[in-house]
């Protein structure tokens, strides 16, 4: 296990091609913009988990502060206690640490900044810049206007500074019920932005804090804390997601305004995927409604569900690096994730034999009271250097149901009555007889065996057109294997009037029996292999336990970007 997180923590972080971002920085660079510093930060809502598109933003911003020798802070944007808790601040630092994130000393919480954010609000008061408003919500949205009429300004908005800074005061002690009162931007209510509509900058929350208790009873909005946030940590590029780019301008206002340290906002296209839902609104229903069984499922495209799935780090961060990073919104297949998945595996996961719908087969011809039979294997062929192991064979084997046929077609290879086919590793064999139950059902075989062809082919020359997989019955482990599936049936659920409506009935499927080499018995929970012929699996974080081991289906072998690819289509 600790080869492969060493190995996981050996891929690169950030691909060095450029891109607009880099070019941005490399420019700022060359005119000395930010005395030659580069300082990116990741600042994540912790009210949920991580998904797949955090992690392109934690590769792309801990990515150039990592290749332009700067730093990346880590900050949470605790501004809304309704909706956070302690819980999702310890799994989003859990996920960075292992996607390769290093903040080092650079650790923060908006909630830090609440006493210096309460000032800058009052220093917008006195400039005139800010004023308390009685309007409802409802109100404020219908005063805003549309698209294509300006917006009406509040009654409220001309009182004077004396008596915004008195009332903003009196929001701060609690005076006030909740939504009673914000303080808003004074800007222009006929901006063609409308996000420059008098924005709010401050509302009434009369719930307790996960770091400040109940000090506070009014909380910064979003836009107003992230460019401060910025500001005071000296952040030189603050790299947000195509959605921001309208709150740019308010960005550049609020700092301007205050006439404080002024980073630059940079907006790249956020990651669309196939057959993938990202909404963190959405996601919270499928684990409040039950449909998942947490933030952790493995169906889930969250880090921790892919991590418990059994996704390498260094797969999703070349994942990453070959979508790049571009100015507008596109959607990527979820088969070049699958791709980079199988990439990595290949030439990191160990290979074993594992069969997961078994038939017994008899071997008559071998002896009964042979000694123990080990058979030398490769453990990995992509890796010289991950050696061999033994595994026992015996007079009792188990093999895949699906690899017999009792009146095969003409293009079926594996096992059928009078056929002969080779056992990886170990014999020829021929079954000679099909044992039913008095159901008709096949429930055993019986074969024999060529011992000359041990580990190799026959001696004269006779050639066999399948090769199966194999378990010896006497050193069988007996184990769990859960088939993951997408979540999804549609390839764009978000077109769906009921997200939850396009949800795959088979996207989670439970066997029970299946039979495994023993060297899986004592698994480390999150260890990967590739069953041969099956594809690459990994040992349950949750319940994989010593001798009862539990595995999760990580990424079938069937390579569906290659083929796309060799098509043309990718």
């Amino acid at each position: 296990m600790t080869d492969k997180k060493n190995a996981d923590a050996g891929e690169k972080k950030s691909g060095a091609a450029g891109n607009f971002i880099r070019n941005i920085i490399d420019e700022d660079l060359k005119n000395n913009t930010y005395r030659g510093r580069v300082v990116t930060r990741f600042p994540p809502e912790p009210n949920g988990y991580l998904h797949i598109g955090h992690a392109k933003s934690i590769c792309l911003n801990f990515g150039i502060a990592g290749d332009y020798k700067g730093e990346c802070h880590m900050r949470f944007d605790d501004t809304n206690p309704s909706k956070e808790e302690t819980e999702y601040v310890e799994s989003i630092l859990e996920d960075v640490k292992w996607m390769g994130g290093n903040w080092g000393e650079h650790l923060y919480y908006a909630s830090d900044y609440f006493d210096k954010l309460y000032a800058f609000a009052v220093e917008l008061i006195r400039k005139g810049k800010a004023y308390v408003d009685d309007l409802s919500a409802e109100e404020i949205r219908e005063y805003r206007g549309t698209l294509t009429e300006a917006g009406k300004e509040s009654p409220y908005r001309n009182r004077s500074a004396e008596e915004n800074l008195a009332l903003f005061e009196g929001m701060k002690k609690g005076e006030f019920p909740d939504g009673s009162r914000v303080l808003r931007a004074k800007i222009d209510m006929a901006s063609p932005n409308i996000i420059m509509r008098d924005p709010t900058l401050y509302r009434i929350r009369k719930t307790a804090h996960h770091r400040t208790g109940e000090k506070w009873c009014i909380y910064p909005m979003y836009d107003f804390t992230h460019c401060l946030s910025d500001s005071m940590e000296g952040v030189t590029h603050s790299i947000c997601t195509l959605e921001f780019e309208n709150n740019r301008e308010l960005y550049d206002w609020v700092l301007s305004t205050l006439n404080v340290y002024h980073p630059r906002q940079i907006e790249f296209a956020r990651l669309n995927l196939t057959y993938t839902i990202l909404s963190k609104r959405k996601l919270i229903g499928l684990v409040q409604g039950g449909y998942v069984s947490g933030w952790e499922d493995p169906r889930m495209p969250t880090i921790s569900g892919m991590r418990r799935r059994g996704y390498p780090a260094g797969a999703i961060r070349n994942f990453c690096d070959r979508i790049g990073v571009a100015r507008r919104d596109s959607m990527v297949d979820m088969a070049l994730l699958e791709f980079s998945v199988r990439e990595y595996l290949n030439r990191h996961a160990r290979r074993v034999m594992a069969v997961l719908n078994p038939l017994r087969v008899v071997i008559e011809n071998y002896p009964e009271d042979s000694p123990e039979d080990m058979l030398e294997c490769i453990n990995n062929p992509e890796d010289p250097e991950a050696g061999t192991r033994t595994v026992p064979f015996s007079k009792v084997l188990y093999i895949e149901k699906e690899d017999f046929m009792e009146n095969p077609p003409k293009k079926f290879f594996r096992l059928g009555p009078g056929r002969e086919v080779r056992l990886r590793y170990a014999y020829f064999i021929t079954c000679t007889d099909v044992i039913k139950d008095e159901k008709g059902e096949i429930t055993e075989l019986r074969c024999t065996y060529d011992p000359a062809t041990r580990g190799g082919d026959a001696p004269d020359g006779r050639k066999v057109k399948g090769t199966l997989h194999w378990v010896s019955a006497a050193h069988a482990v007996d184990a769990e294997v859960r088939l993951y599936d997408y979540l999804f049936n549609r390839e764009n659920p978000n077109e769906c009037e009921d997200y939850k409506e396009c949800l795959h009935p088979d996207s989670l499927k439970v066997l029970t029996d299946c039979k495994l080499e023993p060297c899986l018995a004592q698994v480390a929970p999150g260890e990967r292999f590739q069953f041969e012929r099956l594809g690459y699996f990994c040992a349950d974080s949750r319940d994989s336990q010593p001798g009862k081991p539990v595995f999760n289906r990580t990424v079938t072998l069937r390579d569906t970007w290659a083929k796309m690819q060799k098509k043309g289509k990718a």
